[in-house]
């Protein structure tokens, strides 16, 4: 399944379990009120992980170093995960660069009993340890991880990069990697060089785009419902995932709903027929329970029928306030509705001036047109 719009059973082989064990160990909860916590993965957070890391069912691990599969050992080479602000898709990302950077990301061969991944032995001092089950895929260390965090600003690229330099901060993670003025260096794996230093972690805006192109092994493109041809964030995104493609890396994107008039680059990922793209969207008009009883999707603008449409698209996500969204919300109507709906219903709409009728894009994703 490429497209995903509930969470559902792992039933297929996966690093995920590993990602998820090594994340809750390494890394922290990167503010709030459980602000130094081990960071764990909510249910669709992990659903996510799981998917972006499955590995392809009987492939050969092979050990050597020019031959060895990367991206080809995943079923999927990218993943686009769709989801309202404040959900916590920005901390999420966060510790999957983590564990791209310091951690077992790779496909390292399948498990016989007995087997196990020991931080000692990768360059970590914490003294962690996962017992692999007989048959389970197993992972390794990238040898020289470069990773990009990508966003339109500053501002923007702090959703990700912000968090992790927290996680940096306060967990075991913060052995594996030091946090720069400008960049975050990761420490190399046992008997490796250090490389020059050019095992890092950067950001990237619309003010440093000489560097997108250059070969990385992962990258986080952030709001990519606002890359749009017309801002000239378009050609960026697909000139870093031409970097990635240079090293067989891997990359995510997360956003909230785009606005479906604007041909973003979200909305491209999405609609794209490419079958080696994971993509996860809870999307409140696809829901039965959302419709009324004509059939018709539940008003935005009713704040009873609103308040159903945030508890479906904040499931699984326990922190948030439903009554704080709905102050944000109602505030946000009465200047801008679409943009509203868009980032708090998790709803395509479009914006302000276009001539499409309204719930022609959502009655055409739900299959209704």
């Amino acid at each position: 399944m490429t497209r995903a719009t509930e969470v559902a059973p792992i039933d297929f082989p996966t690093l995920g379990d590993l990602a998820d064990a090594w994340i809750a160990q390494h890394c922290r909860v990167p503010d709030g009120m459980a602000l130094g916590a081990p960071f764990r993965l909510s249910d669709w957070q992990f659903y996510f992980v799981a998917n972006h890391y499955r590995v392809r069912e009987g492939i050969e691990f092979i050990d050597d170093p020019m031959r060895m599969l990367r991206s080809q050992a995943f079923v999927y080479r990218r993943s686009l995960m769709v989801a309202p602000q404040k959900t916590g898709k920005g901390p999420m990302a966060a510790s999957i660069t983590a564990f791209e950077g310091a951690g077992p990301a790779l496909f390292a061969g399948w498990a016989k009993r007995g087997d196990a991944y020991r931080c000692e032995e990768h360059g970590c001092p914490c003294g962690w340890e996962f017992a692999y089950e007989a048959g389970e895929p197993m992972g390794m260390r990238w040898p020289t991880p470069k990773i990009q965090l990508m966003a339109a600003s500053e501002e923007q690229v702090e959703n990700t990069y912000g968090p992790l330099k927290n996680m940096v901060a306060m967990g075991p993670i913060g052995e594996l990697m030091r946090v720069h003025e400008a960049s975050i260096k990761i420490e190399p794996i046992p008997g490796a060089p250090d490389g020059a230093g050019m095992n890092r972690i950067t950001p990237v805006t619309s003010s440093g785009l000489s560097r997108l192109g250059q070969p990385i092994t992962f990258a986080v493109q952030d709001e990519t419902g606002t890359y749009t041809k017309s801002n000239r964030l378009e050609k960026p995104a697909n000139d870093q995932r031409r970097g990635l493609a240079g090293m067989s890396g891997r990359a995510i994107e997360t956003t909230n709903a785009w606005d479906p008039t604007a041909n973003s680059v979200a909305q491209q990922t999405w609609e794209s027929p490419v079958t080696d793209v994971f993509r996860f969207y809870r999307n409140p008009d696809i829901e039965p329970s959302l419709r009324d009883a004509d059939g018709n999707r539940l008003s935005y603008l009713e704040k009873r029928s609103r308040r159903k449409i945030h508890a479906y698209a904040y499931a699984g996500s326990p922190w948030v306030d439903l009554d704080a969204i709905e102050a944000e919300a109602q505030e946000l109507i009465h200047r801008d509705p679409a943009q509203a709906e868009r980032f708090f219903g998790n709803r395509l709409v479009q914006g302000a001036g276009s001539w499409l009728l309204d719930g022609m894009w959502a009655d055409a994703y739900a299959g209704r047109r």
